[in-house]
Formats: structure tokens, C-alpha cells, sequence
């Protein structure tokens, strides 16, 4: 079996580059090879940005191994919850796959946050951390917490959100912190599409979030065009600082970023074995 850890894909070559330090990472710690696959985007980063090496995008990889004689993957999704992009887009993908080349047996972990795992608070003990961290780093004391991700047409998704910032409140508890919110970087346009508010923008012009120092506690995995130095949500926090000058955001280290990230996978590798999802 080969198995790999998937991201979605970022044209940014520090995306794909944590997602191979973490595979790499992760391959040490469970003993077996781990391959840095994204479903999109990356075959587009230019190999001298990767030190020479390709950025590997699903099919192709599968294809390329397949040819060799594999006949079974194994999945660990890089996502904290049921996206669209491994419950919808990826069977799709293995479908046509399938059709071109015959049967073969995929199955997935886990994601991130394991929602049939009882209480699971792995990542919500890494973003508290990451707070903890920030705090001391800024000298801030009791500081308000925007719990912010990308944003997703999948309610499913947003809950997760939510219930990690649940946990979060409970974790840092009102001696370390005023209060914790949750947010989306973004959102679709339409009714339908109103569980991803507040979005980030407008969290930090509310009351409670709109002045003195509030930690932005980042939901993502991996430096990028969203999440790295001068992103998307870092933009968002500097409009939002320039409109109300007695507001200071003091943005966290991403959760993929962090050693944490390798112990929770190694778990999710563990439950690959045990309980896995056949795709």
C-alpha cells in the first residue's frame, strides 16, 4: 500500500513545502513512506522553488503508480473536516481513474478532527497553544480570540469550526483569555451560504473584537495565497486595524505548522489501520 497525505493544492511553493515536511515528518514517526500529494493546483510550482523535486497532484500520481504495479492507496486527509474536496471531488476523480484503469483499493483516515472518535480535542489543544504562544510572545493578558478558517459551502465544515471554538473557550478558560469567537476569511454569496458568518472583516468591527488586542487564531494548515505573510487574512486584519486605529490583531502560527500536527496524524495513521474508510 502507498499512502499519502493530501492537501487541497496551492500554487504557492511554502504550501507544498510544509505538506512535504509533514509527510516526511509523519513517515518517520509511523515507519513507512508518506507522499505529499495535493488534489489540484501544485504540479504547477516550479520544481527549483522545491528544491528540485515535483509537486506531485493526485491523478498523476496514481497513474504513475499504478503503471508500477500498485494497486492500493491509503488516504490521510490534510483537512480538519468533511470538505468537499475528499467527500465529493475525490471519488468522483477515482471513478474516472478506475474506468481507465481497472479496480483498485483505495480507503482514507480520519480527518483531521474525528468527529467519531468521542471527545477529540486535538486540534483545539494545538490552536490553544498557538494562543498561549502569541500571548506571551505580545505580552497580552486576557486577550479577546477570533477563531478564523477559509470559509466553506459545506455547513458540515463550518460546524466543525464552531465546535473546535467551543472547545477553545473551554481550554483557555476565562484566566487566559476575555472571550472566543469563530469566524470565516470568506464566503459564497446567498442565503444558503450564511453559516460561514461572521466573517473574519466583520468580527473585528464588532463589540468585543473591535479594539485593543485581539488574537486572529488561524484554522489552517499551511502557509499560502489565505494564510501566509501578507495573505488574505492578513490583509483582512490590517483594513480592519486601519479603520479602527485602537485595534492591534496579533495572528497565531498555523495549526500544520507546529510539531502537534505529527502526533494527531500519527493517530489518524492508527485509525487508517483500524477503523478505515473504504473509498
Amino acid at each position: 500500500m502507498e499512502y499519502l497525505l493530501i492537501d487541497n493544492g496551492s500554487l504557492q511553493a511554502a504550501s507544498y513545502r510544509n505538506l512535504q515536511a509533514v509527510a516526511a515528518a509523519l513517515g518517520r514517526r509511523v515507519g513507512v513512506r508518506v507522499h505529499p500529494v495535493s488534489l489540484l493546483h501544485s504540479r504547477k510550482i516550479d520544481p527549483a522553488e522545491l528544491g528540485g523535486m515535483r509537486a506531485w497532484t493526485f491523478e498523476p500520481f496514481v497513474r504513475e503508480r499504478i503503471a508500477a504495479g500498485v494497486r492500493t492507496f491509503g488516504i490521510l486527509p490534510f483537512f480538519f473536516g468533511p470538505t468537499g474536496a475528499i467527500t465529493r471531488y475525490l471519488p468522483e476523480r477515482l471513478e474516472a481513474l478506475r474506468a481507465r484503469h481497472g479496480p483498485f483499493g483505495v480507503v482514507r483516515a480520519p480527518f483531521l478532527f474525528d468527529g467519531d472518535a468521542g471527545l477529540d480535542r486535538a486540534v483545539a489543544e494545538i490552536v490553544a497553544d498557538n494562543v498561549r504562544r502569541c500571548a506571551r510572545k505580545k505580552g497580552l493578558r486576557r486577550p479577546p480570540v477570533v477563531l478564523v478558517d477559509h470559509g466553506s459551502p459545506l455547513a458540515a465544515v463550518a460546524c466543525v469550526r464552531n465546535y473546535i471554538a467551543g472547545q477553545l473557550s473551554v481550554l483557555l478558560g476565562p484566566k487566559e483569555v476575555a472571550r472566543v469567537g469563530a469566524a470565516s476569511m470568506e464566503r459564497r454569496e446567498g442565503a444558503e451560504y450564511e453559516f460561514n458568518e461572521p466573517l473574519l472583516e466583520r468580527r473585528l468591527r464588532s463589540p468585543g473584537y473591535d479594539s485593543g488586542d485581539v488574537v486572529v487564531a488561524m484554522l489552517f494548515l499551511s502557509p499560502g495565497r489565505h494564510a501566509g505573510p501578507g495573505g488574505d487574512v492578513a490583509a483582512i486584519c490590517t483594513a480592519a486595524a486601519a479603520d479602527q486605529p485602537a485595534l492591534r490583531c496579533h495572528m497565531t502560527d498555523l495549526v500544520g505548522t507546529r510539531p502537534g500536527i505529527v502526533d494527531l496524524l500519527s493517530e489518524r495513521f492508527a485509525a487508517l489501520q483500524s477503523r478505515p474508510v473504504t473509498l
